[in-house]
Protein backbone atom coordinates (compact mmCIF):
# COMPACT_ATOMS: atom_id res chain seq x y z
CA UNK A 1 0.00 0.00 0.00
CA UNK A 2 1.27 3.48 -0.91
CA UNK A 3 2.37 5.59 2.06
CA UNK A 4 2.90 9.25 1.18
CA UNK A 5 4.68 9.80 4.50
CA UNK A 6 7.50 7.52 3.32
CA UNK A 7 10.00 9.81 1.60
CA UNK A 8 11.40 7.06 -0.63
CA UNK A 9 7.91 5.97 -1.69
CA UNK A 10 7.30 9.48 -3.05
CA UNK A 11 10.81 10.29 -4.27
CA UNK A 12 12.32 7.06 -5.64
CA UNK A 13 15.91 6.22 -4.68
CA UNK A 14 16.90 5.49 -8.26
CA UNK A 15 15.89 8.97 -9.53
CA UNK A 16 18.33 11.83 -9.28
CA UNK A 17 17.13 14.90 -7.35
CA UNK A 18 16.90 17.63 -10.02
CA UNK A 19 17.56 20.70 -7.90
CA UNK A 20 21.10 21.39 -9.03
CA UNK A 21 22.51 24.91 -9.23
CA UNK A 22 21.20 25.46 -12.74
CA UNK A 23 17.60 24.57 -11.90
CA UNK A 24 17.76 26.59 -8.69
CA UNK A 25 19.04 29.58 -10.65
CA UNK A 26 16.36 29.16 -13.33
CA UNK A 27 13.57 28.99 -10.73
CA UNK A 28 14.83 32.05 -8.87
CA UNK A 29 15.20 33.95 -12.16
CA UNK A 30 11.62 33.13 -13.10
CA UNK A 31 10.46 34.18 -9.62
CA UNK A 32 12.08 37.60 -10.12
CA UNK A 33 10.42 37.97 -13.52
CA UNK A 34 6.97 37.62 -11.94
CA UNK A 35 7.35 40.18 -9.15
CA UNK A 36 8.98 37.75 -6.74
CA UNK A 37 6.08 35.32 -6.28
CA UNK A 38 5.57 31.98 -8.02
CA UNK A 39 2.23 30.19 -7.99
CA UNK A 40 3.71 27.42 -5.86
CA UNK A 41 4.53 30.14 -3.30
CA UNK A 42 0.88 31.20 -3.28
CA UNK A 43 -0.34 27.63 -2.94
CA UNK A 44 2.00 26.70 -0.08
CA UNK A 45 1.08 29.89 1.78
CA UNK A 46 -2.65 29.29 1.25
CA UNK A 47 -2.29 25.74 2.56
CA UNK A 48 -0.41 26.78 5.67
CA UNK A 49 3.22 26.02 4.76
CA UNK A 50 4.67 29.00 6.57
CA UNK A 51 8.34 28.78 5.64
CA UNK A 52 8.93 31.53 3.12
CA UNK A 53 10.25 30.46 -0.26
CA UNK A 54 10.50 26.77 0.68
CA UNK A 55 10.69 26.05 -3.04
CA UNK A 56 13.01 25.02 -4.55
CA UNK A 57 14.61 22.78 -1.90
CA UNK A 58 18.32 23.28 -2.38
CA UNK A 59 19.53 19.98 -0.94
CA UNK A 60 18.20 16.50 -0.29
CA UNK A 61 17.92 17.44 3.37
CA UNK A 62 15.81 20.47 2.45
CA UNK A 63 13.62 18.28 0.23
CA UNK A 64 13.13 15.82 3.09
CA UNK A 65 12.21 18.67 5.42
CA UNK A 66 9.70 20.05 2.92
CA UNK A 67 8.20 16.58 2.44
CA UNK A 68 7.83 16.19 6.21
CA UNK A 69 6.33 19.66 6.52
CA UNK A 70 3.73 18.83 3.86
CA UNK A 71 2.88 15.49 5.47
CA UNK A 72 2.45 17.06 8.92
CA UNK A 73 0.46 20.09 7.77
CA UNK A 74 -3.23 20.54 8.61
CA UNK A 75 -4.62 20.14 5.11
CA UNK A 76 -6.58 17.56 3.17
CA UNK A 77 -4.83 14.54 1.72
CA UNK A 78 -5.64 15.74 -1.79
CA UNK A 79 -3.87 19.02 -1.10
CA UNK A 80 -0.83 17.20 0.26
CA UNK A 81 -0.74 15.05 -2.86
CA UNK A 82 -1.07 18.19 -5.00
CA UNK A 83 2.04 19.77 -3.48
CA UNK A 84 4.01 16.54 -3.82
CA UNK A 85 2.82 16.15 -7.41
CA UNK A 86 4.06 19.67 -8.24
CA UNK A 87 7.51 18.80 -6.89
CA UNK A 88 7.60 15.53 -8.81
CA UNK A 89 6.94 17.34 -12.09
CA UNK A 90 10.46 18.72 -11.64
CA UNK A 91 11.73 15.15 -11.48
CA UNK A 92 10.32 14.14 -14.87
CA UNK A 93 12.95 13.72 -17.54
CA UNK A 94 11.40 13.79 -21.02
CA UNK A 95 14.81 13.16 -22.59
CA UNK A 96 14.97 9.74 -20.92
CA UNK A 97 11.27 8.95 -21.11
CA UNK A 98 10.94 9.04 -17.32
CA UNK A 99 7.74 10.29 -15.68
CA UNK A 100 8.07 10.18 -11.92
CA UNK A 101 4.95 12.29 -11.59
CA UNK A 102 2.82 9.76 -13.50
CA UNK A 103 4.08 6.98 -11.26
CA UNK A 104 2.97 9.05 -8.26
CA UNK A 105 -0.45 9.59 -9.86
CA UNK A 106 -0.95 5.86 -10.26
CA UNK A 107 0.17 5.08 -6.71
CA UNK A 108 -1.64 7.89 -4.91
CA UNK A 109 -4.87 8.10 -6.91
CA UNK A 110 -4.77 11.90 -6.83
CA UNK A 111 -7.97 13.19 -8.50
CA UNK A 112 -7.66 14.35 -12.11
CA UNK A 113 -8.76 17.93 -11.41
CA UNK A 114 -5.99 18.35 -8.82
CA UNK A 115 -3.47 17.07 -11.36
CA UNK A 116 -4.76 19.45 -14.04
CA UNK A 117 -4.61 22.48 -11.81
CA UNK A 118 -1.17 21.83 -10.33
CA UNK A 119 0.30 21.02 -13.73
CA UNK A 120 -1.16 24.28 -15.03
CA UNK A 121 0.44 26.21 -12.17
CA UNK A 122 3.72 24.40 -12.81
CA UNK A 123 3.66 25.56 -16.44
CA UNK A 124 2.76 29.07 -15.32
CA UNK A 125 5.78 29.08 -13.02
CA UNK A 126 7.92 27.91 -15.94
CA UNK A 127 6.49 30.83 -17.98
CA UNK A 128 5.10 28.43 -20.57
CA UNK A 129 1.85 30.34 -20.65
CA UNK A 130 0.24 28.88 -23.73
CA UNK A 131 0.76 25.35 -22.40
CA UNK A 132 -0.43 26.38 -18.95
CA UNK A 133 -3.72 27.60 -20.40
CA UNK A 134 -4.53 24.07 -21.60
CA UNK A 135 -4.72 23.07 -17.94
CA UNK A 136 -5.82 26.04 -15.80
CA UNK A 137 -8.72 26.86 -18.17
CA UNK A 138 -10.07 23.31 -18.14
CA UNK A 139 -13.87 23.31 -17.63
CA UNK A 140 -13.65 20.83 -14.73
CA UNK A 141 -11.72 23.27 -12.54
CA UNK A 142 -12.84 25.94 -10.11
CA UNK A 143 -11.30 29.34 -10.95
CA UNK A 144 -8.82 29.35 -8.05
CA UNK A 145 -6.11 32.03 -8.16
CA UNK A 146 -7.96 33.56 -11.14
CA UNK A 147 -6.95 37.12 -10.22
CA UNK A 148 -3.29 36.14 -10.01
CA UNK A 149 -3.48 34.22 -13.29
CA UNK A 150 -5.06 37.21 -15.08
CA UNK A 151 -2.47 39.60 -13.61
CA UNK A 152 0.39 37.31 -14.65
CA UNK A 153 -0.88 36.70 -18.18
CA UNK A 154 -1.46 40.42 -18.82
CA UNK A 155 1.83 41.57 -17.29
CA UNK A 156 3.85 38.91 -19.09
CA UNK A 157 2.18 39.43 -22.48
CA UNK A 158 4.67 40.22 -25.24
CA UNK A 159 4.18 42.86 -27.94
CA UNK A 160 0.79 43.90 -26.50
CA UNK A 161 -0.64 40.51 -27.44
CA UNK A 162 -3.21 39.74 -24.75
CA UNK A 163 -4.84 36.75 -26.43
CA UNK A 164 -3.86 34.33 -23.63
CA UNK A 165 -5.22 36.53 -20.83
CA UNK A 166 -8.46 37.17 -22.71
CA UNK A 167 -8.80 33.51 -23.69
CA UNK A 168 -8.43 32.48 -20.05
CA UNK A 169 -11.02 35.02 -18.94
CA UNK A 170 -13.58 34.03 -21.57
CA UNK A 171 -13.05 30.31 -20.94
CA UNK A 172 -13.28 30.49 -17.14
CA UNK A 173 -15.48 33.59 -16.59
CA UNK A 174 -14.10 34.17 -13.07
CA UNK A 175 -15.48 36.73 -10.62
CA UNK A 176 -12.42 38.91 -10.18
CA UNK A 177 -11.85 40.14 -6.62
CA UNK A 178 -8.93 42.55 -6.87
CA UNK A 179 -9.11 45.99 -8.52
CA UNK A 180 -5.69 45.36 -10.11
CA UNK A 181 -6.84 42.19 -11.90
CA UNK A 182 -10.00 43.93 -13.12
CA UNK A 183 -8.11 46.96 -14.41
CA UNK A 184 -5.39 44.94 -16.13
CA UNK A 185 -7.96 42.70 -17.78
CA UNK A 186 -9.96 45.73 -18.89
CA UNK A 187 -6.87 47.46 -20.27
CA UNK A 188 -6.05 44.30 -22.24
CA UNK A 189 -9.57 44.31 -23.66
CA UNK A 190 -9.43 48.01 -24.52
CA UNK A 191 -6.14 47.58 -26.39
CA UNK A 192 -7.49 44.57 -28.26
CA UNK A 193 -11.14 45.32 -28.96
CA UNK A 194 -12.57 48.70 -27.96
CA UNK A 195 -16.21 47.67 -28.36
CA UNK A 196 -15.74 44.54 -26.26
CA UNK A 197 -14.17 46.61 -23.49
CA UNK A 198 -17.00 49.15 -23.58
CA UNK A 199 -19.61 46.39 -23.27
CA UNK A 200 -17.60 44.80 -20.45
CA UNK A 201 -17.58 48.09 -18.50
CA UNK A 202 -21.37 48.38 -18.77
CA UNK A 203 -21.79 45.20 -16.74
CA UNK A 204 -20.00 46.73 -13.71
CA UNK A 205 -21.52 48.81 -10.87
CA UNK A 206 -21.80 52.50 -11.78
CA UNK A 207 -18.84 53.76 -9.71
CA UNK A 208 -16.61 51.05 -11.21
CA UNK A 209 -18.08 51.60 -14.66
CA UNK A 210 -17.22 55.32 -14.66
CA UNK A 211 -13.66 54.59 -13.57
CA UNK A 212 -13.26 51.96 -16.29
CA UNK A 213 -14.73 54.29 -18.89
CA UNK A 214 -11.96 56.80 -18.13
CA UNK A 215 -9.34 54.06 -18.48
CA UNK A 216 -10.99 53.00 -21.73
CA UNK A 217 -10.76 56.50 -23.20
CA UNK A 218 -7.14 56.84 -22.07
CA UNK A 219 -6.28 53.50 -23.65
CA UNK A 220 -7.94 54.26 -26.99
CA UNK A 221 -6.33 57.70 -27.18
CA UNK A 222 -2.92 56.27 -26.29
CA UNK A 223 -3.32 53.54 -28.88
CA UNK A 224 -4.20 56.14 -31.48
CA UNK A 225 -1.24 58.34 -30.56
CA UNK A 226 1.09 55.40 -31.18
CA UNK A 227 -0.54 54.28 -34.41
CA UNK A 228 -1.08 57.71 -36.00
CA UNK A 229 -4.09 59.65 -37.30
CA UNK A 230 -5.50 56.72 -39.25
CA UNK A 231 -5.88 54.69 -36.05
CA UNK A 232 -9.08 53.67 -34.34
CA UNK A 233 -9.20 56.93 -32.34
CA UNK A 234 -11.61 58.16 -35.02
CA UNK A 235 -13.92 55.30 -34.01
CA UNK A 236 -14.66 57.21 -30.81
CA UNK A 237 -16.68 59.69 -32.83
CA UNK A 238 -19.12 56.96 -33.83
CA UNK A 239 -19.22 54.86 -30.67
CA UNK A 240 -22.75 54.05 -29.45
CA UNK A 241 -22.54 55.87 -26.11
CA UNK A 242 -25.49 56.01 -23.75
CA UNK A 243 -26.37 59.36 -22.08
CA UNK A 244 -24.11 58.76 -19.06
CA UNK A 245 -21.15 57.81 -21.24
CA UNK A 246 -21.75 60.89 -23.38
CA UNK A 247 -21.39 63.07 -20.27
CA UNK A 248 -18.28 61.19 -19.07
CA UNK A 249 -16.77 61.44 -22.56
CA UNK A 250 -17.14 65.22 -22.70
CA UNK A 251 -15.98 65.73 -19.12
CA UNK A 252 -12.90 63.59 -19.73
CA UNK A 253 -11.88 65.70 -22.75
CA UNK A 254 -12.74 69.12 -21.29
CA UNK A 255 -11.93 69.02 -17.56
CA UNK A 256 -10.57 65.52 -17.00
CA UNK A 257 -7.28 63.76 -17.74
CA UNK A 258 -7.87 63.87 -21.49
CA UNK A 259 -8.02 67.65 -21.74
CA UNK A 260 -4.28 67.86 -22.44
CA UNK A 261 -4.46 65.45 -25.35
CA UNK A 262 -3.67 67.03 -28.69
CA UNK A 263 -6.68 65.23 -30.12
CA UNK A 264 -9.12 66.29 -27.41
CA UNK A 265 -10.63 69.29 -29.22
CA UNK A 266 -10.73 67.55 -32.59
CA UNK A 267 -12.37 64.54 -31.04
CA UNK A 268 -15.05 66.63 -29.36
CA UNK A 269 -15.82 68.41 -32.62
CA UNK A 270 -16.00 65.20 -34.62
CA UNK A 271 -18.27 63.67 -31.98
CA UNK A 272 -20.63 66.66 -32.01
CA UNK A 273 -20.77 66.63 -35.81
CA UNK A 274 -21.38 62.87 -35.89
CA UNK A 275 -24.19 63.25 -33.32
CA UNK A 276 -25.81 66.22 -35.17
CA UNK A 277 -25.20 68.54 -32.23
CA UNK A 278 -24.79 71.58 -34.46
CA UNK A 279 -26.13 74.06 -31.91
CA UNK A 280 -23.23 73.09 -29.62
CA UNK A 281 -20.75 73.47 -32.46
CA UNK A 282 -21.94 76.97 -33.25
CA UNK A 283 -20.72 78.17 -29.84
CA UNK A 284 -17.17 76.84 -30.32
CA UNK A 285 -14.29 79.06 -31.35
CA UNK A 286 -11.65 77.45 -33.46
CA UNK A 287 -8.67 78.28 -35.59
CA UNK A 288 -6.39 76.36 -37.90
CA UNK A 289 -7.80 73.55 -40.03
CA UNK A 290 -11.14 73.50 -38.18
CA UNK A 291 -11.91 77.23 -38.58
CA UNK A 292 -13.35 76.99 -42.10
CA UNK A 293 -15.38 73.92 -41.21
CA UNK A 294 -16.89 75.56 -38.15
CA UNK A 295 -17.67 78.75 -40.05
CA UNK A 296 -19.52 76.70 -42.64
CA UNK A 297 -21.51 74.90 -39.97
CA UNK A 298 -22.33 78.16 -38.19
CA UNK A 299 -23.46 79.74 -41.42
CA UNK A 300 -25.64 76.75 -42.16
CA UNK A 301 -27.28 76.68 -38.74
CA UNK A 302 -27.86 80.46 -38.75
CA UNK A 303 -29.55 80.33 -42.17
CA UNK A 304 -31.87 77.58 -40.88
CA UNK A 305 -32.85 79.80 -37.94
CA UNK A 306 -33.65 82.69 -40.29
Amino acid sequence: MFRHTDFQAVFPKDVQIPYDRKLQHDIEARRKQVDGVLFIDRVTEALGIQKAKSYPPKTETALRQLHEQICNASMSLHHKFSLLYYLLLDFDNPNHGESVSERFVCLSGIPANYQLFMKGLWYLDRREYSRALEYVAHPSLNPDFADDIIITLVKQASDRDYILALSYYHAVQPMLKSPLALELLFDAMAKTNAIEALLFSRARPQHTRERLFGRWLASVLDHGRKEGPSSRVSELALMPFDPMEEVWFEEYLTVGEGRNSRKAKDLLLIRKIACDRFSDIARIRANGSWAAVLEGIKAGTESQVE
